[in-house]
Formats: C-alpha cells, sequence, structure tokens
C-alpha cells in the first residue's frame, strides 16, 4: 500500500499539531499520534498523564482507540510526534501491531524531520492471534 506525499504530510502535520493537546505535567514530554485511517480520514490523539502514572495514555494508543471507536476497520499509517523523534512504548507497540497489522510509522520531531519505520520494525516476532 503506497501512500502519496500529501498524505504522509497531512499524517505528520497532524500528529505535531496533537503535540499541544497533550497533558504531561509530570514529564513535560508532549507526545502527538495520529492515524490515517482506509477512508483517507486523519484522526489524532495525545499522551494524558496521571498522577497515578499506570493510568497514563500514550498518544498513540489514544489515536487508535479514537479510530476504532469512529469505526477505521483499516489503519494505513500512523505518526508519532515528539521533540526528539521519541518512538513507540514496548505496550503502543503491540497495540499497533494487533489493530494495524505491518503499517508504516512515521516518527517526527517539532520541526518536521523524520524518521520512517515501520510496526514489523518495531516489533519483530510480534505476539498475534494464530489463526
Amino acid at each position: 500500500m503506497s501512500l502519496s506525499q500529501e498524505q504522509i504530510d497531512k499524517l505528520k502535520q497532524k500528529a505535531i499539531a496533537m503535540t499541544q493537546r497533550a497533558r504531561a505535567p509530570f514529564s513535560n514530554y508532549a507526545v502527538g499520534a495520529a492515524v490515517l485511517c482506509d477512508n483517507d480520514k486523519i484522526i489524532g490523539g495525545c499522551n494524558i498523564e496521571n498522577v497515578s502514572y499506570s493510568l497514563t495514555e500514550c498518544a498513540e494508543r489514544v489515536a487508535l482507540f479514537s479510530a476504532v471507536a469512529q469505526g477505521c476497520t483499516n489503519i494505513k499509517a500512523l505518526a508519532v510526534a515528539t521533540k526528539n523523534l521519541g518512538s513507540p512504548c514496548g505496550a503502543c507497540r503491540q497495540v499497533i501491531w494487533e489493530l494495524c497489522g505491518d503499517i508504516p510509522i512515521y516518527l517526527v520531531d517539532l520541526e518536521g524531520n523524520s524518521l520512517i519505520t515501520s510496526s514489523s520494525k518495531l516489533l519483530p516476532s510480534a505476539f498475534k492471534l494464530q489463526s
């Protein structure tokens, strides 16, 4: 599945914009994420921290769960924006794999610099349901 440069740019811009909505009073590390659905809708998410750290939600999962809740059944790509090209945590990597399979993932900093990877590179030998 190939994405147009316009789709990639919009996806990255949405992820960067979502960092402004982050609630990160403890880490001061804002993360934004955006998913591209099969209908070309882009849905964003941001990290939301809680004083009870285990209740914190990562931006990637907020975006993915929002997309599912809005009826997105096929996610084509994900962008994650941080101040320093941060990568998804292990829990997010598993959720990305389960909900999306092998998709491109764009890691973006706040100036728009980016790296491209994929869910299979981030989580080799992923745990998955056997068919």
